[in-house]
């Protein structure tokens, strides 16, 4: 598979020694213009990767603060389509911040696989993480996502045993994300010495780098968590910032004092 901007990241990273930061944001929430202000102003603030939330009527690996962001976008107008054009707007300005779309099969099988993939391609998509999707259905759309250039990266859990863990690595790419908490995002609190041992045991299997989110919402915890990972992704707490009405200089505040965490790691 070519490099993408993925890669790139990681191995510029690398050379500086440094550790990721991931944020995560809701396409659309609370609506598209505010939306893509928040996301033009996260490379600014210390982000390497945004992941791009595609709202969905059943989130089902989403806590409250997600799910209730994906209605805000859905009640809003928020499609498929808007998200991607989205990215396509945030690309005139930025073409090195890597790209992930991250949700549910459903829009895309909607869309249809083949028009989904061009459409990303085109949009400056790099990577896509699609909860729903188990590693035995590999054909549906992460081989084709592969195919067209496009990382299918794959959440691993507490209870993803050594049985169970080369499958989910067979045909990962980008990275691994690494979930911290058994559970939903934003609930329990992420625990370094937990988390540890499971990132070292998936990095025994894997050359890819290995990402930690769900239950980070501090700079401590980011800081924390990324000295123990390759990277750590944060969501909800900052997709609280969003629904409590915060302007996009404001979003970028908060994000640049995770980031920090994470980069002092």
């Amino acid at each position: 598979m070519e490099t993408t901007r993925i890669d790139a990241k990681f191995a510029a990273l690398k050379a500086e020694g440094k550790k990721a930061f991931v944020a995560y944001i809701m396409g659309g929430d609370p609506d598209v213009e505010r939306s893509l202000d928040v996301m033009k102003a996260l490379p600014g603030a210390g982000v390497d990767i945004i992941e791009l939330g595609m709202p969905f009527t059943d989130p089902m690996a989403d806590g409250s603060t997600i799910q209730l962001a994906g209605q805000r976008a859905l009640d809003g107008g928020m499609t498929l389509q808007k998200t991607l054009d989205m990215a396509a707007e945030f690309r005139k300005t930025d073409t090195v911040t890597p790209i992930v779309m991250m949700g549910y099969y459903n829009p895309i099988y909607s869309r249809g696989v083949d028009r989904f993939l061009a459409d990303a391609k085109a949009a400056g998509i790099d990577g896509l993480i699609v909860v729903d999707l188990p590693p035995e259905e590999d054909s549906e759309l992460c081989l084709p996502a592969q195919a067209a250039g496009i990382n299918f990266i794959r959440l691993a859990t507490p209870t993803t045993d050594a049985k169970r863990l080369p499958k989910v690595l067979q045909n990962t790419s980008g990275f691994v994300y690494y979930v911290s908490v058994t559970g939903i995002t934003g609930g329990a609190a992420a625990q370094a010495a937990d988390v540890a041992p499971e990132v070292a045991r998936i990095k025994a299997s894997t050359d890819l780098p290995v990402i930690v989110g769900f239950g980070i919402n501090t700079p401590e915890a980011a800081r924390e968590i990324a000295a123990i990972a390759d990277g750590c992704v944060v969501g909800s707490a900052i997709v609280k910032q969003v629904a409590e009405g915060k302007s996009a200089a404001e979003v970028a505040e908060f994000v640049a004092t995770l980031a920090g965490g994470a980069h002092s790691a």
